[in-house]
C-alpha cells in the first residue's frame, strides 16, 4: 500500500512537470544585428568649390572656424554603434600656367582639419601633405571658371584617404579647417584665420549598422 502511494505521487509529479513544459512559451531569440551599410553621406557644404571636369566628383572647401554649426555638416541615418566616416582630403592650389611654364610653381602644402561633434568636442584631426610642380599634380580641374577652358584657377592637389570612427550616440558631425602651411621658394607662411579656406574634401561616405525598426504597440482589445 505504501509503495503504491509513492508510485502514484511520482506519476502525479511527472504529469505536472510535463504539463508545465507543454504550456511554457518558447523563448524568442533576439534578431541578428543588421549588416553594415555603406553609402554617400548626407552632407551640407556651405562653400562648394564645384564639380571636377574629368572625375565628375563634387569638391567642397573646408573653411577655418570654431563654430561647428558653420562647418561642413554630415548627418547620419538612424544607427546603432559607431559610424565610420571616410573622405578624401586634398590641398588647394591656385593654378598659374605662367608659373608652371617658367618652373616657378613649386609649393609644399600641409593642411589640417578637425572632425567635431556639434557641442564642439574634437573627435579626430586629419592632415594632408603634398607638393605641386606641374599641371599633372592636380587631381582635377573644376568647372564653372572664367578662364578660356571654362575652369577655375583653384583646384585640388594631393589626396589623402581619411577614415574616422565616430563614437556611438552622435547623429551629426562637423568638419572645420584648423591651419594650412605653405612652403614656397620665396618664403613660408601658415594660415589659421576664421573664414579662410584650408583644404578640400570629396567622396564623403558613411558606414553604419541601421537601427532596428521601432516596435509597433498593439492596441489592447
Amino acid at each position: 500500500m505504501f509503495r503504491a502511494a509513492i508510485v502514484l505521487s511520482v506519476l502525479l509529479e511527472a504529469g505536472a512537470l510535463v504539463s508545465a513544459q507543454a504550456t511554457r512559451k518558447p523563448v524568442k531569440k533576439a534578431p541578428p544585428p543588421a549588416p553594415p551599410v555603406k553609402t554617400a553621406a548626407d552632407l551640407t557644404c556651405p562653400t562648394p568649390l564645384g564639380v571636377g571636369v574629368k572625375t565628375k566628383v563634387a569638391f567642397c572647401d573646408v573653411m577655418a572656424g570654431r563654430d561647428p554649426a558653420a562647418g561642413i555638416l554630415i548627418k547620419f541615418p538612424p544607427h546603432t554603434g559607431t559610424v565610420a566616416l571616410s573622405f578624401d582630403l586634398s590641398n588647394r592650389e591656385t593654378y598659374s600656367e605662367e608659373l608652371v611654364r617658367t618652373n616657378r610653381a613649386y609649393a609644399r602644402y600641409t593642411a589640417t582639419v578637425g572632425v567635431l561633434t556639434m557641442d564642439n568636442t574634437l573627435i579626430s584631426r586629419a592632415t594632408v601633405q603634398s607638393e605641386f610642380r606641374k599641371a599633372s599634380d592636380l587631381i582635377d580641374r573644376i568647372g564653372g571658371g572664367a578662364g578660356p577652358a571654362g575652369v577655375k584657377a583653384v583646384a585640388p592637389t594631393g589626396l589623402e584617404p581619411i577614415t574616422i570612427t565616430v563614437p556611438e550616440g552622435e547623429d551629426q558631425v562637423s568638419i572645420l579647417g584648423e591651419k594650412v602651411s605653405v612652403e614656397r621658394p620665396d618664403g613660408n607662411a601658415t594660415y589659421t584665420s576664421d573664414g579662410r579656406p584650408i583644404a578640400i574634401i570629396s567622396n564623403v561616405m558613411v558606414e553604419y549598422r541601421p537601427a532596428p525598426p521601432t516596435p509597433v504597440n498593439k492596441k489592447a482589445r
